[in-house]
């Protein structure tokens, strides 16, 4: 077992007693309640596997799945992959449907020490994947205990990020990953500043290669009419619905619009917002042939590649809030000019 110097090992107890002060308030966060147990792993044991795979949310579990099929087909690889969301979950469930048997799918445990520390000794994984930028201090300082070969893939940080992690850059040199594969030269200098030189290189970037401009568009097409526009508004975060329901007043007597929240939390909150719009909405969960309603409410996961597919236009969420944005590529890709705030 890896001791860390007695100033890492003060900034760990600080670190854990924060997760402490913090943890009654998040177990009341409804985001987090689905999975809780799980997530304080309270009557529930990881599964123990050989490959542990970290997929944050809904992006990193699309990451992940590719990763899963370009494994060896070894059936005895016991391999479990966590996330952070229910999004990501219900993705991960999917997958696993399709995938080896031996594939386990959890909700990611709290980063705190004491917890992170239980859940590697029951996983006893010989090697952990983090996808993007899953830097978090409990869980590679477990790991890095317990002797398990960390490797970052799809590795990106931005300057803003890099910033605040380098208070402390002596904690992070302690917790470097084994190897890390970035997206850009940028994102690899700035992962040289945080964790040091060595063991950083650049890789292309997986997303696009999981980019399909045709998957899951041949069955929405008896759904969307095509004697008016069908236009798509992606990934709504929570603090842009105003402004966004401004741009669907303007825009709802021109076009379909095929409305995507970035998390399906929020569509109780659509409904409610466009029942008092007197704006005709239905679900996509209740759509069998074509509808001639304003407004598509997608409750449903995995469509939003295909629906911009077959989009006349498109806008792209997190744009219109300090929030960074969401992937512009995939509608590009799919020949529509997406725009954004």
């Amino acid at each position: 077992m890896i001791k860390p110097p007695v100033s890492i090992k003060a900034g760990f107890m600080f670190y854990d007693l924060a997760w402490q002060l913090a943890l009654p308030m998040l177990s009341r966060n409804p985001r987090l309640a689905q999975g809780l147990k799980e997530r304080l792993l309270q009557h529930h044991a990881l599964d123990q596997s050989d490959l542990w795979i970290q997929a944050a949310s809904v992006g990193e579990a699309y990451l992940a799945a590719t990763i899963l099929e370009n494994l060896p087909p070894l059936l005895q690889t016991r391999i479990l992959i966590t996330t952070n969301t229910l999004q990501g979950y219900q993705i991960l469930a999917k997958i696993r449907k399709e995938a080896r048997p031996t594939l386990r799918v959890a909700y990611c445990p709290f980063d705190r020490p004491a917890i992170m520390q239980a859940a590697v000794n029951q996983v006893r994984p010989r090697l952990m994947i983090l996808l993007e930028t899953e830097i978090w201090p409990g869980l590679l300082w477990a790991l890095k205990s317990f002797g398990t070969k960390i490797l970052m893939i799809n590795g990106r940080i931005r300057a803003k990020s890099l910033r605040a992690y380098r208070q402390w850059p002596g904690f992070w040199k302690f917790l470097r990953p084994d190897q890390i594969l970035a997206i850009s030269r940028e994102d690899a200098d700035r992962f040289k500043q945080l964790f040091g030189p060595g063991n950083i290189s650049i890789t292309p970037n997986l997303k696009f290669d999981r980019i399909n401009i045709t998957k899951g568009s041949h069955h929405l097409k008896k759904i969307i009419r095509d004697d008016i526009p069908f236009a798509v508004l992606g990934s709504i975060r929570q603090k842009e619905e105003e402004k966004v329901s401004m741009l669907i007043k303007g825009l709802h007597t021109k076009a379909v619009i095929g409305l995507f929240p970035r998390h399906l939390q929020r569509v109780d909150f659509w409904k409610k917002k466009l029942t008092g719009m007197k704006i005709k909405w239905i679900l996509r969960s209740q759509l069998t042939d074509k509808s001639d309603h304003s407004i598509i409410i997608w409750d449903v996961f995995g469509e939003l590649s295909g629906a911009y597919n077959l989009a006349d236009t498109a806008f792209i969420g997190g744009s219109l809030a300090p929030l960074g944005g969401q992937n512009f590529l995939e509608p590009l890709i799919c020949g529509v000019k997406p725009v954004t705030g």
